[in-house]
């Protein structure tokens, strides 16, 4: 962490049959690793830890006072002692069989750490024979064992055991797991802190405000009268800092590459184009339009992100982007993430540049054209009569060159990796680094991850242009029968009027997939109607077909996958139908639903589900029903499915770099890091780069 790390094995500090039990359970080899296993709370002189809304059969750990114990016999004869411990305003039960110490020591009033599998019953938590130890007060210096002291007698006696948790003003409460409990995690942590020689401050001077590097450490796992919020601080900013500087000289270092400098022009394309627009730009996009143009001016690349609301008119200003390009004697290639996508984007671009009356060239290169096709796009990129060149992956591939590529547009750029991106803007000529322009619709959690650490410059679309219609969501839960019948009826009202509508489904085969579904609609709800399916097994010539036939109306319902999330725009769809929504995370259900609205006519977005009412799933679709503010829902997402990890490949939070800091509650700490880490680096960048050092695959940060 933060050019600190503790390399010396587990084996060589502690004893072998805990080493092993460590290791075991976590996977950790190495003191550093242990001592960054950070407590989940603690408990202040024995005051109350809750189970913080664990799961069935998840191993707990929690503090509290019995408020009643009693013991009986089983029919079996069976001795069975049962035992109420109170935490806050919340209690929980616990069980013993044929123990005598538990019915000895875990009286009325003692406070007690219990930990073991919870269960449920009757919605009270229960913990079957769970390893427990009773607590001393304060200051007491025992003068016999109590409690379950068996995993601790490997670091001492039972006696300097109990004096070092009277001895503890706030007791550490360890994420456990089985054969390895929170006091067992609190003996190992105190027998590697007590081996553990001062820690240089890693930083050339400690942050102001903060305490040192090896005061944290040693605080946040023994906290003193000061609690334990300043070792938290601290470790946070470590954090924070580590992916700061990260950004800070990837910044830095894309301030040395030369870029082709590319001014706007009172003549050329881009004004003609501008003077041509049939519609009004709105005060977002002029500001956008205005930061890029001199974004692309600069001799250094521009490294920008434009995020904006589905609709909101990323692809206009993304093009008179590439017309400024154009005006100074360089190509641009936009690369796409589907097929699909590439050639509507081709296409809708071509239409906006004959409306406008220019003649710019824009050619399409995609994995499935003809041999011949290929051929003639290939040379019209390398001879630079391509002036747009709109693609898929195969624009990376190394039979593309280019005649002089000045700007690279990225879009949907979630569905790419950094590597892919560089091996783009790699085919810039003359040693020059293009410029990069990054889109998304909805910012993913690592998204709002990123900008947050200001690794790019972040420009957002929030208005929505004149045209574009509200969408109404409403959640259809499959427990209201009546509901779903009424969102088919809804469908058949719409499709009456004259309007067309999209059936989105989580698979192709088996339940709820596309085919069974298809097939349910076509036979048995809409025989009266043309319903059509449409998913990522059909050969691209059908898919085309189809898409073009919904397109132009010859289709009233289309029942797909979420190959058609992105870059499909049908204005006549004014409706569509989600099936299994809690299948689908929160940016993909917003992205899905801004396939309609697109046109004249108010539309309606239904979100059904087959999950249980009450359960986390079905309030995140009201969740998601309840706001259209794509940049509101991104934040959902993030606190739905965490950071992940941040500068990895991670796409959901199970992996985390980071474990302290929160990229929601934590901003004002991240800004400050940001400061610091671009001041560090202009003053000091070998140490700059000593401290992230540790940090995998920094050079191929995955910036979606």
């Amino acid at each position: 962490m933060l050019g600190w790390t503790d390399q010396r094995p587990l084996a060589t500090l502690l004893p072998e049959a805990e080493a092993k039990k460590i290791t075991s359970a976590f996977g950790y080899r190495t003191a550093g690793e242990l001592l960054l296993h950070f407590p989940r709370t603690w408990s202040h002189h024995g005051s109350g830890v809750s189970l913080d809304g664990a799961t069935e059969g998840e191993q707990v750990t929690i503090v509290g006072i019995v408020t009643y114990a009693n013991t009986t016999f089983t029919r079996s004869g069976k001795k069975l002692t049962k035992i109420v411990v109170e935490f806050g305003a919340s209690h929980a039960g616990a069980t013993f069989f044929n123990s005598v110490v538990a019915q000895r020591q875990l009286t009325v009033g003692k406070a007690v750490m219990l930990s073991g599998k919870v269960k449920y019953f009757q919605g009270r938590a229960e913990i079957s024979h769970p390893a427990f130890i009773v607590l001393p007060e304060a200051g007491e210096k025992p003068k016999k064992a109590v409690g379950t002291l068996r995993e601790l007698s490997a670091y001492g006696s039972a006696s300097q055991l109990e004096e070092l948790l009277s001895s503890l003003e706030y007791i550490p409460i360890y994420p456990a797991k089985k054969g390895v409990t929170a006091w067992s995690l609190l003996g190992a942590m105190s027998h590697v802190l007590d081996q553990t020689p001062p820690i240089p401050e890693p930083l050339d001077q400690v942050p102001s405000g903060l305490v040192s590097f090896d005061e944290a450490l040693r605080l946040i796992h023994h906290p003193d009268s000061r609690g334990q919020q300043p070792a938290i601080d601290r470790i946070k900013y470590n954090e924070a800092l580590s992916l700061a500087l990260v950004m800070a000289l990837r910044r830095a270092d894309a301030q040395s590459y030369r870029a082709p400098v590319l001014p706007a022009s009172e003549e050329g394309v881009r004004a003609e184009f501008l003077r041509n627009l049939p519609f009004e730009l709105t005060a977002g996009q002029r500001k956008v339009i205005a930061d890029i143009a001199q974004d692309l001016a600069q001799p250094h690349p521009m490294q920008r992100l434009l995020q904006g609301e589905v609709g909101s008119g990323k692809t206009v200003v993304a093009l008179i982007a590439m017309l400024q390009a154009i005006d100074a004697g360089c190509q641009c290639a936009l690369l796409a993430p589907t097929e699909v996508l590439a050639v509507q984007h081709a296409r809708d671009l071509t239409q906006l540049l004959i409306d406008a009356g220019l003649p710019t060239n824009v050619v399409a290169l995609t994995g499935s054209m003809s041999t011949a096709t290929r051929k003639k796009a290939l040379l019209d990129i390398m001879s630079g009569q391509a002036d747009i060149v709109v693609g898929t992956h195969a624009l990376i591939q190394e039979s593309v060159e280019f005649f002089d590529l000045g700007l690279v547009v990225v879009d949907e750029q979630h569905r790419f990796g950094v590597e892919q991106r560089d091996m783009l803007r790699g085919k810039g000529s003359h040693d020059r680094t293009p410029h990069q322009l990054v889109m998304t619709a909805t910012p993913i959690p690592r998204t709002v991850a990123m900008t947050s650490f200001a690794d790019l410059a972040v420009s957002a679309l929030h208005e929505l242009p004149a045209g574009r219609q509200e969408i109404q969501t409403s959640v259809v839960p499959e427990f209201k029968p009546e509901w779903v019948a009424r969102a088919w009826e809804r469908i058949r009202e719409e499709v009456a009027a004259g309007r067309q509508a999209f059936v989105v489904c989580p698979r192709i085969e088996g339940e709820g997939g596309v085919e069974e579904t298809f097939d349910y609609l076509r036979t048995q709800i809409f025989p009266e109607l043309n319903v059509a399916m449409l998913h990522g097994r059909m050969p691209a010539e059908e898919k085309d077909a189809i898409m073009a036939d919904f397109a132009a109306g010859g289709i009233d319902i289309l029942v797909a996958t979420t190959v058609i999330e992105v870059g499909i725009n049908v204005p006549n769809a004014s409706v569509m139908y989600i099936r299994e929504a809690h299948s689908f995370g929160v940016s993909q259900l917003h992205q899905l639903r801004g396939r309609v609205g697109r046109g004249e006519y108010k539309s309606l977005c239904l979100l059904h589900t087959t999950m249980e009412p009450g359960t986390p799933s079905v309030q995140r679709l009201f969740d998601v029903a309840a706001t259209s503010d794509g940049f509101g829902l991104a934040e959902l997402d993030l606190r739905t499915r965490q950071e992940g990890d941040v500068l990895g490949t991670a796409q959901s939070g199970t992996k985390r770099r980071v474990r302290l800091l929160s990229l929601l509650s934590d901003r004002a700490l991240i800004e400050r890091a940001n400061a610091d880490a671009t001041a560090l680096v202009a003053r000091n960048r070998s140490l700059a780069e000593h401290l992230v050092s540790d940090i995998e695959g920094q050079d191929y940060l995955e910036k979606s």
